[in-house]
């Protein structure tokens, strides 16, 4: 359904889908609607001001009627068809799902007590316990009545995790938190996230980089400690190389050569001094 304006009035039409009340959506439902029809200029036919002039309010009532009874379900419509005017209408659901002054009155104590105990969850994030506060502020004005923003704001900075207090603390320090909105307070905390989510992301970017140039040294130690142990192999491969060195010429036993023999060390001087002449005499004789 598209609500069309009242003639002569600025504004466009509003041609959104039409909330319909259920029993139990009364509040944002009352919301919508009234949005819809100031937007529409036919505000005036619901919640008639005291100075409006009653010709003007007939001829804006009957858009307006039209229009509440197309937001109705159809168990509430049949309960309100016999009000001819929208502000009956309007009057009768108010009083029907918000209550006399009373009932008002207790509700709002009980939305009271809500408020005050209303805390964060452990995992909740700060979006969807902003939603919480701005859901109570809504009930607070269906109900006839206001949650300023101090209100909230101390709500707000009350239950934030711990890893948020040192943005709580330099708010309480450098702002008055008595005329400071909302939306600023949720703004500044929503700033400290992004920073604090930097400063861990480059902290992990940090340890991976020291995790890896751990691991890089300890493959280069590795492979260190390998080649050692192959020079430490290859010396006993020489060692046992040698001990397999051929047969000697002098005791006949495998393993050193002649002039490292043992028997020839043993043997005197003078017999090898000896032999050496014999040799060299049968060197010039030959």
């Amino acid at each position: 359904m598209a609500l069309v304006p009242y003639a002569g009035c600025s504004g466009g039409s509003v041609s959104q889908p039409v909330p319909v009340l259920t029993g139990k959506n009364y509040t944002t439902w009352a919301i919508k609607v009234e949005a819809d029809l100031d937007a529409a200029g036919l505000r005036e036919a619901v919640v008639p001001p005291e100075d409006a002039a009653s010709v003007v309010i007939s001829k804006k009532g009957k858009l307006a009627r039209a229009y509440l009874l197309r937001a109705l379900a159809d168990n509430l419509l049949l309960q309100v068809a016999a009000k001819k005017t929208a502000a009956e209408i309007w009057s009768g659901l108010k009083s029907r799902f918000v209550g006399a002054d009373r009932v008002r009155a207790s509700r709002l104590g009980t939305l009271r007590s809500e408020f005050k105990l209303l805390r964060m969850d452990g995992g909740e994030s700060l979006d969807a316990f902003v939603g919480k506060i701005s859901g109570m502020a809504t009930r607070y004005a269906g109900l006839g009545s206001t949650l300023d923003d101090t209100a909230m704001v101390k709500k707000l900075l009350d239950c934030v995790p711990d890893r948020r207090y040192a943005a709580v603390a330099g708010m309480e320090q450098f702002c008055d938190l008595s005329t400071q909105l909302f939306e600023d307070a949720l703004g500044r905390l929503k700033a400290f996230d992004e920073r604090l989510r930097r400063w861990a992301g480059g902290r992990r970017a940090g340890r991976r980089r020291a995790a890896v140039l751990g691991e890089a040294m300890v493959g280069a130690g590795t492979a260190s400690w390998r080649c050692a142990g192959r020079r430490r192999r290859r010396g006993e491969h020489s060692i046992r190389r040698r001990g397999r060195r051929g047969k000697c010429y002098k005791c006949g036993v495998r393993g050193h050569f002649k002039r490292e023999c043992p028997l020839l060390q043993k043997e005197p001087v003078a017999g090898r001094a000896l032999l050496v002449d014999g040799d060299v005499d049968d060197a010039g004789l030959l």
